[in-house]
């Protein structure tokens, strides 16, 4: 089907957000932010951000915020190595985990360093890796945290290809979960750890792609890890001879009943039969395949590398998923009904996407690589309500009347107006940002990784 361009909807969300809009800058106007003051609500009691994208379905969505405005560096870490994964919030600590194979605790309203954990590994330099362009490859998908164990877990990347499970205490840092993954594929020189970490009825689930350049024998794969670190390890491998990566970043989206939705990258098989792979994938909590949805076109995008996984799948509240891929073409799914090839409810034309979306009610705010869109798949249709700034292609979050996003190459922050996509503001953040970045939200704060460490933006 043909996407259509809704003005009307448009124009609705417009006088939602009329009582913001003199809060509004110039599309053209750059804030240089400096380190400042402290955030003066820091005591105040903020919601947790303990997972990619605030919760298990990934929505990136934080209600009831102060309405976003003005803004300005609070402060910013230098760190050990780059930040990839979002930092999470856990009360009054801010979690970062760095390329250089440590987990940070930082102050939320100043950024002093409380604790770090242990060296938990020799990060991987680029020249022993087998192809990719992470340097050095440490810890690059985002952790999660477990309120019953009151743990923070993270893959760590190091020599000889081992991926080391580690679980810190939030209060002090010292390890206290430390496991082996083996690779389900057998390749664990050409596995790469990319997606962010979920958390599920006391278990971590971890994703497994390949390295940028897509070199070797890797099949992807999901894995799932006791939260204490103990007992068998359950895994699922993608049905392909090769690749078939889980390399998004944004990693495993969880449904409110416990079904597990991956998305997978092209694989060895250009032509029938099938292989699993260029897909979304349905698990139960014990990884075993219950649904699976590949696009009629499967063979052709894994013969050009142009695969769905580049971005993982859009939970919504109706029991739809919408998903987005390199081909551009966006998927309208039924969630408990996966019916294998060419079974989409609806299809249109999206954008090319990598990263992780935001979701509020019936909107997906799709990360692109023109720039953020947002995506109205209300009833079945499709209908993009407006695009952002071209360069800002980051993965999106939503609070406080915004959408918040980043262009990485620029290291730029952008507040949109949530109702039309028009800058409100934007802000050079000091640092050139990681690929498919994506912003944490908390208060009035905002925190970002960065290619140095964590940034601190008040105004959020």
């Amino acid at each position: 089907m043909r996407i259509r361009y809704c003005l009307a909807a448009a124009l609705a969300l417009v006088t939602t957000a009329a009582c913001v809009s003199s809060l509004r800058l110039s599309s053209g106007a750059v804030h240089d932010g400096v380190t400042g003051s402290p955030d003066s609500t820091a005591a105040a009691v903020v919601p947790n951000w303990p997972t990619y994208h605030g919760d298990a379905q990934r929505t990136g969505l934080r209600a009831r915020l102060p309405l976003a405005g003005k803004l300005a560096i609070a402060w910013s870490r230098q760190l050990d190595g780059a930040v990839y994964g979002q930092p999470l919030i856990i009360g009054d600590t801010v979690v970062a985990a760095t390329e250089g194979d440590r987990i940070y605790g930082l102050s939320r309203a100043t950024g002093q360093v409380l604790w770090r954990s242990r060296l938990l590994g020799q990060p991987v330099p680029l020249s022993q890796q087998p192809c990719g362009n992470i340097n050095p490859l440490g810890i690059t998908g985002t952790p999660v945290y477990d309120a019953t164990t009151g743990l923070v877990y993270a893959v760590a990347e190091t020599t000889g290809g081992q991926k080391v499970l580690a679980g810190v205490r939030v209060s002090n840092g010292t390890l206290a979960v430390r496991r082996l993954i083996p690779a389900p594929d057998g390749q664990p020189a050409y596995d790469q750890q990319r997606g962010a970490l979920a958390l599920e009825n006391g278990r971590i689930y971890i994703t497994f792609g390949g390295h940028f350049g897509d070199c070797g024998l890797y099949i992807g794969s999901v894995v799932a890890v006791r939260a204490t670190g103990s007992g068998r390890i359950l895994s699922y491998k993608v049905p392909t001879k090769r690749q078939a990566g889980l390399w998004a970043s944004a990693g495993p989206v969880i449904s409110p009943g416990g079904t597990i939705y991956v998305s997978s990258g092209n694989g060895a098989a250009t032509q029938p039969p099938y292989d699993g792979s260029d897909s979304v994938i349905a698990l139960t909590p014990q990884l075993r395949q219950i649904g699976v949805f590949a696009p009629r076109t499967w063979a052709q995008d894994n013969a050009s590398d142009l695969d769905i996984g580049s971005a993982s799948p859009a939970l919504l509240a109706n029991g739809t998923i919408l998903q987005v891929g390199k081909r551009g073409t966006g998927y309208l799914l039924p969630a408990g009904r996966l019916g294998g090839i060419g079974s989409q409810l609806a299809q249109g034309r999206v954008c090319a996407s990598w990263g992780g979306d935001a979701v509020d009610g019936s909107v997906v705010y799709v990360p692109c690589n023109t720039g953020v869109a947002a995506v109205n798949v209300a009833n079945g249709q499709f209908h993009v309500l407006w695009r952002g700034p071209s360069t800002a292609a980051g993965s999106p979050v939503v609070g406080g009347g915004a959408v918040w996003v980043a262009d990485w190459n620029a290291g730029v922050l952008y507040e949109l107006n949530q109702a039309t996509g028009a800058v409100r503001y934007r802000l050079y953040l000091g640092s050139n940002l990681p690929n498919f970045v994506s912003p944490s939200l908390s208060g009035h704060l905002l925190l970002i990784g960065t290619m140095h460490g964590v940034v601190a933006v008040r105004g959020a």
